[in-house]
């Protein structure tokens, strides 16, 4: 059997980096190849993760840089077209909803290679996300639909999906986080944290924000600056910037909002690094999907600034909470934690450290 593995952005690094662990210990008669699209396009930030994930140089590198949604996906379709005339696979595993996800389904399919979709299943119900709409014309095509929580069985069932195809294997990312939690405590000497002298033994918070509909409009972006001034009045907050995030925060002169304050920018942090930092934190504020997991996992209280959510279990089980994009929201949310205390969450089915080793029997085995 021969596997192509893609990712495409770094989110889908954390996602295929246990899928890769375990290829390399089975004993199976499986030959695989790594694909890296070049969806997020800063090689060497792409380096760092690779390296932090303890994963290989990938085989081809696409190349397929920034531009219009249909301009890279028309360049990953294109140059991943190539790779499966040379190496005619039996699988293409895809992960995650990011365009990569979405092109190299595509591609396959119309070349008859079987697809399987890690991460399936997953809804917002909000089609103004392409994320959603990735994850939604994959799930349509893939063979084998790898599924993180029980919405996304449902989820695929309503959508006309057979039994058969469907398989509840839980949760990479959580695979990834367990491992190198493990890692950290057996080598209890990260590098020099950057926020380190911010915020000692004391609670602290910790953001990230990218997504389009939180920075791209100056009173949204300003009005969530303006919430974590008022919670950095109460405990350190610690903000890895995202490049489109900090781009709009001099574009719309909105530093001045978090000047003075105990709102301490970064520059967006390696994946140990950051885990270094976020696993001990008081409260997680994010518009991000794997944060919203990783949480959870952990037990830790997370904001999610959005209006909706493809990951329910982490509201239904775990420590998330919607809060919505506004200032008035994140606050609100905020005093409720102060008088209540965290709620109390609990760790999702299958997210145990083993659904990678689950996917890859699956697929042997079939």
């Amino acid at each position: 059997m021969k596997i192509i593995i893609v990712a495409g952005a770094r989110p889908n690094f954390m996602k295929i980096a246990p899928l890769v662990h375990q290829l390399r210990k089975s004993d199976a008669d499986v030959t695989w190849k790594l694909v890296h699209t070049g969806q997020h396009y800063d090689y060497e930030m792409s380096r760092v993760f690779f390296d932090d994930l303890e994963l290989p140089e990938p085989d081809f590198f696409l190349d397929a840089g920034s531009g219009t949604h249909a301009e890279q996906t028309a360049r990953v379709i294109l140059a991943f077209e190539k790779v499966c005339i040379q190496e005619k696979p039996d699988w293409v595993v895809v992960v995650g909803d990011v365009n990569s996800t979405m092109a190299c389904s595509i591609t396959a399919k119309k070349m008859n290679i079987q697809v399987a979709h890690v991460e399936a299943g997953l809804r917002s119900r909000d089609m103004s996300m392409p994320e959603e709409i990735n994850r939604m014309l994959t799930d349509a095509i893939a063979d084998y639909l790898f599924v993180t929580e029980k919405s996304g069985v449902d989820n695929l069932k309503r959508e006309g999906r057979k039994d058969g195809d469907i398989f509840f294997v839980g949760n990479v990312m959580i695979d990834t986080l367990l491992y190198h939690l493990d890692q950290i405590k057996k080598n209890p000497e990260p590098k020099e944290n950057p926020a380190a002298g911010t915020i000692n033994d004391s609670p602290f918070a910790v953001v990230t924000l990218h997504r389009p509909s939180n920075v791209d409009d100056r009173n949204t972006l300003a009005g969530i600056l303006k919430a974590l001034v008022r919670i950095s009045a109460d405990m350190p907050v610690i903000f890895p910037v995202h490049p489109r995030t900090r781009k709009n925060i001099e574009v719309f002169d909105l530093e001045k909002i978090v000047n003075d304050s105990n709102v301490q920018l970064l520059p967006p942090m390696p994946y140990i690094e950051f885990l270094s930092l976020w696993k001990d934190a008081f409260l997680v504020l994010t518009d991000s999907g794997g944060l919203q997991e990783e949480t959870t996992a952990l037990g830790i209280p997370c904001f999610t600034i959005r209006e909706n959510t493809e990951r329910p279990v982490t509201i239904e089980e775990g420590t998330n909470r919607l809060v919505g994009t506004t200032g008035e929201g994140i606050l609100s949310a905020y005093e409720q934690l102060k008088t209540r205390g965290p709620q109390r969450g609990k760790v999702p089915k299958y997210w145990d450290g083993k659904a990678a080793g689950r996917i890859l029997n699956v697929l042997i085995s079939k």
